[in-house]
C-alpha cells in the first residue's frame, strides 16, 4: 500500500537578513461619514499618520489619501479609518506601491512644459 502523503521537503534555513528596498505605498479612499459626526471623523482621520483629507461634502463624503511604508501599515490605516465611530462606509479607489528610489526618480518632461 502506498502512502498518500507528499514527500517531505528538506528544511532550508531562513535567510539571515532580508534587506528589501524601502517602499512607499499610496492609496486614496472615499469615506462616508454620518453628517452629524463629520467633524469628529475628520479629526480622527487627520490624527492618523500619513492621512490627508482633500475634499469633503456636507453630506459626509470625504476624499482621503494615505501614505505608508508597507502593505501591513497601509492595511492598518485603512482598518483604523473603518473603525472610526461615525464612519458608515469606505471604498478604496486607488493604491500604488513602489520603492522609494523609484518614487523619487526624476522623469523627463517629453512635452517641454
Amino acid at each position: 500500500m502506498q502512502s498518500l502523503r507528499p514527500p517531505s521537503l528538506p528544511s532550508q534555513p531562513a535567510p539571515a537578513s532580508c534587506s528589501a528596498a524601502p517602499e512607499l505605498h499610496i492609496a486614496s479612499m472615499v469615506v462616508h461619514a454620518a453628517s452629524r459626526r463629520l467633524a469628529d471623523v475628520r479629526g480622527a482621520i487627520l490624527a492618523i499618520g500619513g492621512a490627508e483629507i482633500h475634499g469633503a461634502s456636507e453630506t459626509g463624503k470625504l476624499v482621503v489619501t494615505l501614505e505608508a511604508p508597507s502593505t501591513e501599515d497601509m492595511l492598518a490605516q485603512i482598518a483604523e479609518i473603518q473603525r472610526i465611530d461615525g464612519v458608515l462606509a469606505s471604498a478604496l479607489v486607488y493604491q500604488h506601491s513602489d520603492t522609494l528610489a523609484a518614487m523619487n526618480e526624476e522623469i523627463d518632461d517629453v512635452h517641454g512644459s
